[in-house]
């Protein structure tokens, strides 16, 4: 079973839990009925378990090219195992790893229709996204831009669960934040920390095709502005959260996300890549124990 964890990138799914959570509870101001969360954290478990599979199965011939070289590396903590890409691997077979996803991804639909319709499209249009991304690996590092669509799929969804019509302002300010939070703090660092890899396989990615200071600058630029979207955020939340919490908010913003990419920026090495990765990946975490306790406090006083 680990096998097929290994598949998923559970750890890291188990992280992105944080970001469709953090964002339903900033929109709806409050915490939602308790079957509601259950049938959320599921349907979202699921979803995250089918598309981080997906990757894998599309990707698993250039995976294996990269296995014929020098091997792939262990990858970052929120990551790191043995069994990294399994498929390439040959520790499951590709039947199996098709079996999974097609499992993880019909549970993930169900739940998905049963907590609001909208987000059986919003999960299809995510697969097709995904698909599309990893073939693009060897044809453009725009594909970045594809990754960035991809990772406000489920925040996006969760705010349907919430609000079956929510605010479109605050849906775009979303988009914005998650956009500028995936590409400088997620897809730019792993395929810097991928170069290596990258090169023998002929892929085309940001830090190869610029170089890394060019990289470095992206990275800057787009955690910055997610950061300074994420100061307007709260703002157009109906929990009424106050100057307190948007500070809090951007000194999270400072640790997570610019203090590690100026470090990346700085030193330029895969290990700095791989260290704003984590970090940025227990970013939305961060927001969700601040949003948490802050609707905790509230709720007590008031």
């Amino acid at each position: 079973m680990k096998r097929f964890f290994a598949l998923s990138r559970t750890s890291h799914g188990i992280l992105d839990l944080a970001t469709p959570a953090f964002c339903a509870l900033l929109w709806l101001g409050s915490f939602p009925q308790l079957p509601v969360i259950l049938l959320s954290l599921f349907t979202a478990f699921a979803g995250y378990t089918a598309v981080y599979a997906l990757n894998d199965l599309v990707g698993v011939k250039v995976d294996k090219e990269k296995f014929a070289g020098s091997g792939i590396n262990p990858g970052y903590s929120v990551e790191a195992s043995e069994q990294r890409y399994p498929l390439a691997q040959n520790l499951i077979s590709f039947k199996g790893g098709l079996f999974w996803m097609g499992t993880w991804f019909i549970l993930a639909l169900i739940g998905s229709y049963l907590l609001n319709p909208v987000i059986v499209f919003i999960l299809l249009a995510a697969a097709v996204l995904e698909i599309i991304y990893c073939l693009l690996l060897k044809v453009t590092y725009l594909r970045t831009l594809v990754s960035g669509v991809v990772k406000t799929s489920g925040p996006i969804a969760a705010v349907f669960v919430v609000d079956s019509n929510p605010s479109s302002y605050f849906l775009l300010l979303l988009f914005i934040w998650l956009f500028m939070w995936e590409i400088g703090g997620q897809n730019v660092p792993a395929d810097w920390n991928d170069t290596v890899e990258d090169r023998r396989v002929n892929a085309k990615t940001i830090p190869i095709r610029f170089g890394v200071e060019k990289a470095g600058l992206i990275v800057i630029a787009t955690l910055a502005l997610s950061v300074i979207a994420s100061g307007f955020l709260p703002v157009v939340s109906p929990a009424n959260l106050g100057l307190p919490y948007i500070l809090a908010s951007l000194l999270i913003g400072f640790v997570f996300l610019l203090k590690p990419g100026f470090q990346l920026y700085k030193f330029k090495g895969g290990r700095y890549a791989a260290r704003l990765f984590d970090k940025a990946s227990h970013y939305p975490l961060a927001q969700l124990v601040l949003i948490s306790i802050s609707l905790v406090i509230s709720n007590f006083i008031g």
